[in-house]
């Protein structure tokens, strides 16, 4: 029945596109983005991690207000049944419709050309994402709607779980599985984790037991990048943000998308070493006088340990990386030291990578002869996102020097 009704609603949805949305005045960017941010590790290549109210009777019924396409939104506390949403209004793609009649009040607008994704069908492509700018009067804000199918038996359990604290700096975030079996995430952080800018981005991201994924991002400002911030906080609270992600009216949307493939496609097996293994070796080597406090790691070639040593909590972090050759001539110039393997080696000490007050990094990066690099990094914090707690990281150069050159790394 659901799938039915799916169909018949997508013929709605597509019947009822209007003309293209004009674009008066601001312009605006969110761009289809990662749930988290890539890998933590200096000179990683690969991304390892990088994320409903009642509505009105009729997403058609919102009112045109003013040009290039603003709309006022707003529900009446009255709800549809699953399947029973109606046209978009017109110049709005599905996604952004049922978004606008899902919002409380304020005027939205759809950035052009945002609506992503696409039906078996080529010549009819389904949107399944959408980007607007909202204001409900307390100032503009971007939102964001992503609708995808997933097999969950494939999940990736990075993204629906809460950032490191370690590595990454949140406000807020909570990772459940709902009585029902569906998968929640409620975040509350920025858009830079080192918080150089005052921007805040919030997100909710739901994938129930059949696969229906409904990602929605807000920001306190009109874009996520780029643009100064024009309110307080985003618009929308978690407890709303977790009643919208939940609202009936995006399932037809996303029963109609392609379904996902039921076998998962072989993957590759992870280079060099797994994060499980470097921290085990890194943790050996550390020398006397050092307590770990934390301890994190990726599936493969990252690890990290937040030590003390009496004087504050210093981060310690280490890339094992094969096949890096490509890279040399950008990490390994003049001062280069050459040991008798050939192995190349470069200490350097500064200002910390992510911009932390006060924050100062120690260095010792090595690459092998065959591109096997080994790069250890030690900071004056125990997180790089956040001020400086003590005067010196916990490892001088020479230390670290040793860690780097260490044979255990080619064992």
């Amino acid at each position: 029945m659901l799938e039915n009704s799916a169909r018949k609603d997508q013929g709605s949805f597509e019947d009822g596109l209007g003309a293209a949305m004009k674009q008066a005045g601001e312009e605006f960017s969110v761009a289809g983005r990662p749930l988290l941010d890539g890998g933590v590790a200096r000179g990683r290549r690969r991304t390892v991690l990088r994320r409903g109210a009642a509505v009105t009777g009729s997403v058609a019924a919102l009112a045109v207000i003013g040009l290039g396409g603003s709309l006022v939104t707003g529900n009446t506390g009255s709800s549809r049944n699953a399947g029973e949403v109606g046209a978009p209004a017109a110049g709005l793609s599905p996604v952004a419709g049922v978004l606008a009649a899902l919002l409380p009040e304020g005027r939205l607008r759809e950035q052009p050309g945002s609506a992503a994704g696409g039906t078996k069908d080529k010549k009819r492509p389904h949107p399944s994402a959408a980007s607007v700018v909202y204001d409900d009067g307390h100032g503009k804000a971007a939102l964001s709607v992503s609708l995808s199918r997933e097999n969950p038996d494939r999940l990736n359990e990075d993204e629906f779980s809460c950032p490191d604290s370690n590595v990454n700096t949140f406000e807020d975030c909570t990772a459940t599985t709902l009585e029902n079996g569906s998968r929640l995430v409620l975040f509350k952080g920025w858009e830079y984790p080192d918080r150089r800018e005052e921007t805040k981005w919030w997100y909710a991201n739901l994938l129930t037991p059949e696969g229906y994924r409904i990602v929605v991002s807000e920001w306190n400002a009109p874009a996520e990048k780029g643009a100064p911030v024009s309110r307080s906080t985003p618009p929308l609270s978690l407890d709303r943000m977790k009643e919208l992600v939940h609202a009936e009216e995006w399932r037809p949307l996303v029963a109609s998308l392609p379904e996902p493939e039921k076998q998962a496609p072989a993957q590759p097996a992870p280079k060099g070493l797994s994060g499980a293994v470097i921290l085990d070796r890194l943790t050996a080597q550390l020398p006397d006088g050092l307590t770990v406090k934390a301890s994190g790691k990726q599936e493969a070639e990252y690890a990290y340990v937040v030590v003390d040593d009496g004087r504050g909590r210093s981060f310690v972090q280490i890339n094992v990386q094969p096949d890096m050759s490509d890279v040399e001539g950008d990490l390994f110039g003049a001062g280069t030291e050459v040991l008798p393997d050939g192995t190349k080696v470069v200490t350097r000490e500064g200002p910390g990578e992510k911009g932390g007050a006060g924050v100062k990094m120690r260095q010792a990066d090595t690459m092998r002869p065959d591109g096997f690099r080994v790069v250890i990094s030690a900071f004056n914090t125990g997180n790089q996102n956040e001020a400086a707690t003590r005067e010196e990281p916990a490892l001088t150069l020479a230390q670290l020097r040793k860690i780097a050159t260490s044979t255990v790394w080619r064992k």
